[in-house]
């Protein structure tokens, strides 16, 4: 039997899923894994309450939406607990993607299945009595539902009989960790689409890894 180990994996995603001109360039799904205790979501916690006694109306953090100064303050506490988690990133030039996998429901759970395997081929699964993965809410039912199946797929193919699994959809609000997952893939995605890599650089020491799906130049097709 395993040992009471929990092994927790945090999604967040960047860009969009347009596949016009108009669409973002990348798409980035990025995961951030770690075991309790949860000592980054703590002091984010505690910087939340300073900044609301310095008069800071803030519910909770979002990179895209924080103000630099916010942005600052996260990222150093980030920088701080580097050795408490991994950070794990795959990448899509969108431009590549063959029409059959652009529809949502095909072309997300295909990425989060790529994701969700390279991640669960990094640990001893064994060691672990469960595997946790906690997404940000997804409001479209036939999106959650595509989701929800590759993931559940690709759990039951992996993990050892005794290994359980549970996915849950959260408000990011409700996580800590969600919000270092935010803050992660945002880093990942601004050194991709615009060459800036100022925050990349201070959680480069827990990226594990970036998986370009088409850094041959090869086409995805289905």
């Amino acid at each position: 039997m395993p040992v009471d180990r929990r092994l927790y994996v945090f999604l967040d995603e960047g860009g969009n899923l347009d596949f016009s001109p108009n669409g973002t360039k990348y798409f980035t799904l990025s995961s951030v894994c770690q075991e309790r205790p949860f000592t980054c979501q703590q002091r984010l916690d505690q910087l939340r309450y300073d900044l609301i006694e310095q008069g800071v109306d803030i519910e909770y953090f979002h990179a895209a939406v924080d103000n630099q100064a916010v942005r600052n303050r996260v990222f150093a506490i980030i920088r701080e607990h580097l050795a408490t988690f991994k950070i794990d990133s795959v990448l899509v030039e969108k431009r590549k993607t063959g029409p059959a996998l652009r529809p949502v429901e095909r072309f997300y759970p295909k990425m989060l299945g790529y994701l969700l395997r390279h991640i669960l081929e990094s640990h001893r699964l064994q060691d672990f009595a469960e595997v946790i993965v906690i997404t940000d809410a997804i409001p479209v039912k036939n999106m959650r539902r595509a989701v929800e199946k590759a993931v559940k797929v690709t759990l039951a193919d992996m993990l050892p009989g005794d290994v359980r699994y549970r996915l849950l959809h959260h408000d990011s609000k409700a996580h800590g960790s969600l919000q270092v997952a935010d803050y992660c893939n945002w880093a990942i995605y601004r050194k991709w689409t615009n060459g800036d890599a100022r925050s990349y650089d201070v959680i480069r020491e827990a990226v594990r890894s970036e998986f370009d799906i088409f850094r041959t130049g090869q086409r995805l097709y289905y």
